[in-house]
């Protein structure tokens, strides 16, 4: 994971790892990572945002560098103890699927806070329409085997479509991250529903969908993208559920185009 020394924040009852890179005017960029990786994920395209923009990033509980939880906890409550933690009062959010998630419930919760918000291949907490079950049913053997290595398999199989085998970098990522799965499962609590909420939103919002991710996803992305008002959706016919290894200059140019919407 590099060489980043970072901070480690203290969230109620655990702590969380971050990082702060670059300096820029307008509000800080924010960028919550997915659960098929870490902060990590975000390297990408970190060089030519710290570039222009004061960069936060943070590892959720059980991810990355953060320790995994030994008490309850909400993602989006975390979030704001990160944003406290560096004096930020308003920011440009990038959620990435989970991340997507906790940005959205973030937003809604406080919308004064947040500049723009920008959505890449993501959740919503509330969505009516549940995971395929035959990825469920794929899913618990493994997990119950303890079999890391086929749950990054099946991983892949699900959420790499755009990638060529063996697809080392992505594996790796999502590998990294299984046993966060596992150690947030006990102690996560759920999001506020937000899927009747999104038409709530008013301010400067993108979304990009990846393809070739899972049908489930892409119809769920349009969906979302519908329901908040004057949302750009941005489509990437080479994108799976990985778009910052897959189309790093599209996911910056969908950050450069939410910060020349905020003026």
């Amino acid at each position: 994971m590099g060489d980043v020394a970072g901070v480690m924040i203290a969230v109620d009852g655990g702590e969380v790892w971050a990082d702060e890179q670059g300096d820029g005017e307008g509000p800080p960029l924010v960028l919550l990572h997915p659960g098929v990786g870490s902060s990590e994920i975000w390297e990408p395209v970190l060089a030519p945002l710290t570039e222009r923009h004061r960069v936060i990033r943070y590892d959720v509980r059980g991810y990355g560098r953060s320790p995994a939880p030994v008490s309850s906890y909400r993602q989006d409550l975390d979030l704001a103890l990160v944003l406290g933690h560096f004096g930020v009062e308003r920011a440009v959010l990038i959620g990435y699927s989970m991340g997507g998630a906790t940005a959205i419930a973030y937003t809604l919760d406080h919308p004064e806070q947040v500049a723009a918000l920008g959505l890449l291949v993501p959740g919503v907490p509330g969505y009516p329409e549940p995971d395929p079950p035959e990825l469920a049913a794929q899913v618990e053997p493994l997990a119950l085997a303890g079999d890391l290595e086929g749950l990054a398999d099946l991983g892949m199989s699900w959420w790499g479509g755009a990638g060529t085998p063996p697809d080392t970098e992505a594996r790796r990522l999502l590998r990294g991250v299984l046993g966060g799965w596992f150690t947030s499962y006990a102690h996560e609590e759920q999001l506020p529903s937000c899927y009747e909420r999104l038409a709530e939103m008013a301010l400067p919002c993108s979304l990009l969908l990846g393809e070739l991710d899972q049908p489930v996803v892409v119809k769920r992305n349009e969906v979302i993208a519908s329901r908040i008002p004057g949302c750009r959706l941005v489509r990437e016919s080479r994108c799976d559920h990985f778009p910052t290894l897959r189309v790093p200059g599209a996911v910056v140019e969908l950050v450069e185009d939410l910060y020349r919407r905020v003026g």
